[in-house]
């Protein structure tokens, strides 16, 4: 996979919009990681202070030495589930579906492909696998809905738990830049993974491990926690040319009374925010938006954002064209370009199992 180099034809500074072009670069293909490194503070980390300072070199395990005591690390401890299914039409023919949302009771929301096909309650059936299926409960799903771009609701048939179904038939369902099987699974989730829900993990808080976090607690960083359930909104490309025309999907989200706590302490006492990564970012911009502590978000972050809770982010390199990459140019404008070129020069591994960065808000964005 290699993504084509286009530059803004007027630098971003000076257009009345921005659009999807803005937001391209060369991501040549031997640079997307295909795999975790061990021990997962060994990622590397380029830590940015802002415009006039020339970026460094560090790795996680240092994370403790460049936050300050008072600082709040938040993590999203969403836990991935296996969402990926491969089920079969009564012709024979395969489907994969993908999970998505759950909506009610055991109804969901999933990704269907080949979809053009199928039609409202056709039956899916798990294809064989090799589990026990002497003791396997079978897998069934109805269609129900057409949500359009292949997206459908369905249900699940019998009485057996969605959960333990899935346990059983699914997989974890990896980015599809991953070529490579993961010998582990739990390395796909984070060490502080909890409720199962998400169909992609917050890739950012792979790199934290007990030895770091133990750390951060030795210098004096609170820590705490928020859930995002990661579904399309995080990862379902922007396909339109302006950026004012994406809609993002919604996403669940929750902030526990003792985070709201913290981030009511830190804000009111001047102590900086640390969000590991960009689902914790829409997670509190959404919180402080909409003075909501759970609910859905389709928040989309691009400039001109003023954030109100997020002051320094650690995130991995993002895809190309993505709403993630739009994100950073939000955060610290477009600096994100020079960084990126950097991180390539020195033979930094990208996406979801690469290393990460250590950014600074930059507040004189306009």
């Amino acid at each position: 996979m290699s993504f084509s180099l286009r530059e803004p034809a007027v630098p971003t500074s000076l257009r009345p919009g921005m659009d999807i072009d803005d937001f391209s670069y060369d991501l040549p293909e031997e640079r997307i990681a295909q795999f975790p490194v061990t021990p997962r503070h060994a990622a590397r980390l380029l830590v940015d202070r802002g415009p006039g300072r020339d970026p460094s070199h560090r790795h996680v395990a240092d994370l403790a030495e460049l936050l300050e005591p008072g600082d709040l690390l938040v993590v999203n401890d969403t836990r991935v589930i296996p969402a990926r299914l491969a089920l079969r039409r009564a012709t024979g023919a395969a489907v994969e579906v993908l999970l998505l949302e759950e909506r009610a009771g055991r109804v969901w929301e999933a990704l269907v492909r080949p979809s053009r096909r199928l039609r409202p309650g056709e039956v899916l059936r798990a294809l064989d696998r090799d589990v026990d299926t002497a003791c396997a409960a079978p897998l069934e799903v109805q269609l129900q809905t057409s949500l359009g771009e292949g997206r459908w609701e369905l249900a699940f048939a019998g009485d057996v738990a969605v959960q333990t179904l899935l346990d059983v038939w699914g997989e974890v369902p990896l980015p599809p830049y991953i070529n490579e099987p993961l010998a582990d699974p739990e390395r796909y989730q984070t060490i502080f993974a909890r409720r199962p829900g998400s169909v992609a993990a917050p890739t950012a808080g792979l790199h934290l491990s007990p030895l770091v976090l133990a750390a951060l607690g030795d210098r004096g960083v609170h820590l705490a926690t928020v859930e995002l359930v990661v579904g399309l909104g995080t990862f379902r490309p922007i396909t339109v040319s302006r950026l004012e025309d994406h809609v993002m999907h919604q996403e669940r989200y929750a902030i526990p009374a003792p985070t709201i706590d913290a981030l009511s302490a830190a804000r009111a006492e001047g102590r900086p925010v640390v969000a590991v990564g960009t689902t914790v970012v829409r997670t509190l911009e959404s919180w402080a938006a909409s003075g909501q502590s759970a609910g859905s978000t389709g928040l989309f972050i691009r400039r001109p954002y003023r954030f109100s809770v997020v002051d320094r982010l650690l995130t991995n390199f993002h895809v190309p064209r993505s709403s993630l990459l739009v994100m950073i140019d939000a955060l610290v404008g477009p600096r994100w370009r020079e960084l990126y070129q950097v991180a390539l020069s020195e033979d930094y591994r990208f996406l979801s199992f690469g290393d990460a960065m250590l950014l600074d808000r930059n507040n004189d964005l306009r």
